[in-house]
């Protein structure tokens, strides 16, 4: 019943908020488009609720620059200065309220990351795909991208074993204030997330093995 109340709230909610936000929406997606060009939305397949894949929408922030041998250069060279803006008030993320209402996201929930990382979790961490993904989560107002991988992961399984709809108010309170407050946004001394590489070696034979691999569109997190 619990998580029937959940999607309820959710669909409320982000229905709501694509309604309210929209002239926000429509004009961060006509910047983008002046700035950058198109596509004006980054898109990329992500593990789901069970791992089922899934396109992820957020504006795009990167600009697409290519160097001499045709390889794309590092995230902190692409992510432009409009880019960061977006970062850090969080307005790249509207887009996943689409998500959330399609059912493939949760307002909140463990953040969905890249579809090569599930090969790579240990039994416990692949836990947190037990749940839908969300745009925030009890990580992201816990430190958000100054945590470690692992204090991430011990944080979103931790979610998943005390979900209810107290905790999610909670979450979206707190991500309200990280937000105004600019905390945690980036990783000290990078663009943006470094690579998840396995918390251990047995992680080369988790969870999902290889059955999805291949999937990942993108060379870096967004």
């Amino acid at each position: 019943m619990n998580r029937i109340l959940k999607r309820i709230f959710d669909v409320m909610i982000a229905g709501s908020a694509l309604i309210l936000l929209a002239p926000i929406i429509a004009l961060v997606a006509v910047m983008i488009y002046l700035r950058m060009g198109r596509p004006v939305l980054f898109r990329q397949m992500r593990p789901g609720y069970k791992g089922v894949p899934f396109v992820f929408l957020k504006f795009r922030t990167m600009a697409d620059m290519y160097d001499g041998s045709g390889a794309l250069l590092s995230d902190e060279v692409r992510l432009t200065n409009y880019g960061k803006m977006l970062r850090r008030l969080s307005l790249d993320e509207l887009p996943q309220l689409w998500n959330v209402l399609k059912g493939e996201m949760s307002l909140v929930g463990p953040r969905p990351l890249l579809m090569r990382y599930l090969e790579r979790y240990t039994p416990e961490q692949a836990r947190r795909q037990e749940v839908r993904p969300g745009i925030t989560g009890w990580a992201q107002v816990n430190g958000r991208n100054a945590l470690t991988w692992e204090e991430k992961f011990e944080k979103d399984v931790w979610y998943v074993d005390h979900m209810s709809a107290w905790l999610d108010a909670r979450i979206l309170v707190k991500t309200i204030w990280r937000v105004l407050c600019r905390q945690g946004i980036n990783q000290t001394g990078v663009a943006t997330a470094e690579e998840f590489m396995g918390s251990q070696l047995e992680c080369a034979n988790g969870w999902m093995g290889n059955r999805e691999s291949g999937l990942e569109t993108a060379p870096k997190q967004r």
